[in-house]
């Protein structure tokens, strides 16, 4: 029986033994696809997957914070403005701590730049003050003047007084009939101008902080950290700090620069107003590339109105050439290599800025992406540039060897 169950056992049929060798064959398929290793996704597939999935966190990171500044701009705005206002007096309060405490230092520097303000303010307010009334009678002939020029232009563009002031009717009329939409807007005004007073009240406050227990305050942020972060966040910091100074203080002189030679052109044009100008030209450089050609039009449109086309396209000239001055002589000359970004960068940011939060971003754009590149350039490992004659050479191959490839291509295709 044993022998049989044996034998029997033996000559048991496997479910495919019917075909000659079909079990063996079989059998070492299903043992080949057992061991066989399983398929994965091609390399690029596999990288392309690995940088999705980071750059989609990013993007979540980035808009997350977005989302958070959104939701306490006035904190935000505070803050920004009180780094602007640590960079710009931090050097006259190391150079005034010398002599004195810093406590007394910071507190003098800040007095004195609420004077230098003031004092601006004040002398522009008198200024357009003993001006207004005959600017308004000069802007009124230079309005007349410029409806001749389209009317004896190609264009012929017929307009006359009269449809001038049948317009500012049209107007008086619209802010009649709206006035409770207009009443309810300069509530909203009035909000924000309060708003306004609050940020710049805790900017101040923060200010004096930072320029009295800056240092402190960022070892105390440091000690926070575990140790083997310090070193990177320290580095980080460093360079973001620089470069934002750096920037700020630059800003503000070129700036000055710009306001100081147009007023004095303006002056030497008897353009009205010319402190006035001289002001918006100072503070549209704070805003790249939009902010000077929107001063430069609006002190335009005053000459013309005051002392017609030539003036005027003089004062166009002056102020393009002080715009040549400042991109090619003061930026390089006061930032330096502080601030590195192509002009296309430079572009890209305002217009995103501007589309994000109008003015303000702007404003901040250049900035903050300057001290982001800065703080990436630092912390990244970069390899030895290379050239793109040394990119053709590397996947160029030794020569002759195209030639090489194509003969055996062709044999293949003859067999």
């Amino acid at each position: 029986m044993s022998e049989h169950d044996q034998s029997g056992g033996a000559e048991r049929p496997h479910p495919s033994a019917q075909l000659p060798g079909g079990s063996r064959v079989i059998g070492r398929v299903a043992g080949s696809r057992r061991n066989a290793p399983t398929e994965v996704a091609p390399l690029w597939l596999r990288a392309a997957a690995a940088w999705s999935w980071r750059i989609i966190i990013v993007i979540a990171a980035v808009a997350l914070a977005f989302y958070a500044t959104t939701r306490v701009l006035l904190l935000f705005i505070a803050v920004f403005l009180a780094l602007v206002f640590t960079a710009v007096l931090r050097p006259l309060v190391g150079a005034l701590s010398r002599w004195i405490p810093r406590g007394l230092a910071t507190t003098l520097s800040i007095i004195l730049a609420f004077a230098v303000v003031a004092g601006l303010f004040t002398y522009i307010g008198f200024s357009v003050a003993g001006q207004w009334n005959k600017l308004g009678q000069q802007f009124s002939d230079g309005i007349q003047t410029i409806f001749d020029y389209l009317a004896a232009s190609p264009l012929h563009l017929t307009i006359t007084s009269a449809d001038f002031e049948q317009w500012l009717t049209q107007a008086q009329q619209w802010v009649q009939d709206n006035s409770g939409q207009v009443a309810s807007t300069a509530l909203t005004s009035a909000g924000s101008v309060a708003e306004v007073f609050a940020a710049l009240a805790l900017a101040i406050f923060l200010t004096v902080f930072f320029l009295i227990r800056g240092t402190e305050m960022w070892t105390w942020f440091l000690n926070q950290l575990p140790a083997s972060m310090r070193v990177p966040w320290h580095s980080g910091g460093r360079v973001a700090w620089d470069t934002f100074s750096g920037y700020t203080r630059g800003t503000f002189l070129v700036a000055a620069s710009d306001g100081f030679l147009a007023g004095i052109a303006l002056l030497i044009l008897r353009v009205p107003l010319a402190a006035p100008l001289a002001v918006l030209v100072f503070i549209g450089a704070f805003i790249p590339l939009i902010g000077a050609p929107l001063a430069m039009v609006i002190a335009m449109i005053v000459a013309l109105a005051a002392n017609g086309p030539i003036t005027a396209l003089i004062v166009g000239l002056v102020i393009a050439g002080i715009g040549q001055l400042e991109g090619h002589v003061l930026q390089p000359l006061i930032m330096g290599k502080q601030v590195s970004l192509h002009p296309v960068a430079v572009a890209l940011s305002v217009t995103a800025g501007t589309l994000v939060a109008g003015i303000l971003g702007a404003v901040i754009a250049v900035p903050l992406v300057a001290v982001a590149w800065a703080v990436f350039a630092r912390l990244r490992h970069v390899d030895p540039p290379i050239t793109l004659a040394e990119l053709d050479a590397a996947t160029a191959g030794p020569p002759g060897e195209d030639d090489t490839d194509d003969d055996q291509d062709e044999n293949a295709e003859d067999d």
